[in-house]
């Protein structure tokens, strides 16, 4: 296995976006409603457990247990963790971290790692473990559940959850007619000014990736500084996006789907609402929280087991009503009052080509937006 080669392409790239900015955090969007957090954190906000540290300093595992090394933070997961031992009585030892910054850590540790399963919330991540060649295949019959646009053509991971990019909007000063019909249409003058991003985030980073390998690098540096000579507002987050398009701050703002609806659960009249794009628009990407098990866990029956457990009923349930995510199972329904994931039309892509990130980073660093 070409490990040393995979640790210096993909590890340190990975190592540098996670300080730039993680794809997990909690602060706004659920701080005092469901933990279907604010998965977008700075690496200085992660009171998930994003960047709390990697949670290697306890107990060793005892044998048998299972060591899953998550990306998706323990206030977000940690309840379908514990509902998974409860139910199989099955030990997990969880360490929580950003999610590159575990994917890296993983390469950096080799034949070595105590890893038996990755959870990542970024195929980008999982693609680059595949690249690397560290994951071991799946089950056929848990592939088989989710369709193939959401999970690795290698066979070695797969989506469990999966959340689309959306333009939320003020309904006070908008209609959802009011918006461009493609995500290039804000780059518009009469946009100046109105609308907010994120540019360190970790979804937003994939999204731009997603339009690198959609659109090519050309027409995404033009659009990104298009974007950036139009006054785009910056915030560190996905939840303030959603909090100032609700206060009037700014009209409408490039974000994840599910940051909005726990908000609205709270305070039905918010004043904002979703769009989501489609016919293939960079702007309709769904992208995946997924996971994968590693060639050297010794633990392969147990790692299938709780694969399996991400995938059931019980799994999928969790995901829509606590995180308000897209299920990836097959004819499982999704939160009330949203699209279907079949009824969505994002960009016709690899979701494993979402590894470059460095190369993201560069284009932002070049184009003026970080």
């Amino acid at each position: 296995m070409k490990l040393r080669v995979a640790l210096g392409v993909i590890a340190v790239p990975m190592l540098i976006v996670a300080g730039c900015g993680s794809d997990d955090d909690t602060d706004a969007t659920n701080d005092d409603t469901t933990a279907a957090a604010d998965e977008d954190t700075d690496a200085d906000e992660n009171a998930d457990g994003d960047e709390s540290g990697d949670d290697d300093t306890g107990d060793a595992p005892e044998p048998g247990s299972l060591t899953v090394y998550s990306g998706r933070s323990e206030e977000l997961v940690g309840p379908i963790i514990d509902q998974f031992e409860a139910d199989t009585g099955i030990e997990v030892v969880a360490s929580y971290g950003d999610t590159a910054e575990k994917a890296a850590q993983i390469l950096d540790e080799g034949a070595n790692s105590p890893a038996d399963v990755f959870f990542g919330q970024d195929a980008g991540a999982l693609g680059a473990l595949s690249a690397a060649g560290v994951l071991a295949p799946l089950p056929q019959d848990q592939l088989d559940l989710v369709d193939p646009a959401y999970r690795s053509d290698a066979g070695d991971w797969v989506g469990v959850s999966g959340r689309a990019r959306v333009v939320v909007y003020n309904t006070d000063r908008l209609d959802e007619a009011d918006l461009p019909d493609t995500i290039a249409g804000l780059t518009d003058p009469e946009w100046e000014g109105r609308i907010g991003w994120a540019p360190t985030n970790g979804s937003f980073q994939a999204f731009v990736t997603a339009m690198r390998v959609i659109d090519g690098d050309d027409a995404t540096a033009a659009w990104l500084e298009a974007m950036r000579d139009n006054n785009t507002q910056v915030y560190e987050r996905n939840g303030p996006i959603v909090d100032a398009v609700a206060a009037g701050e700014v009209d409408a703002g490039l974000v994840n789907h599910y940051y909005l609806y726990p908000r609205l659960v709270d305070e039905p009249d918010l004043a904002a609402a979703n769009k989501f794009y489609g016919d293939g628009d960079p702007g309709a990407l769904v992208n995946v929280a997924g996971a994968g098990i590693l060639q050297t866990s010794e633990e392969q029956a147990a790692a299938a087991e709780f694969v399996e457990y991400l995938l059931s009923e019980t799994g999928q349930t969790y995901f829509v009503e606590e995180t308000w995510e897209f299920p990836l199972v097959k004819e499982m329904d999704g939160p009330e009052g949203l699209p279907s994931i079949d009824e969505l039309t994002p960009p016709a892509i690899d979701l494993g080509q979402l590894e470059d990130l460095e190369g993201t980073l560069d284009m932002l660093t070049q184009t003026g937006v970080l």
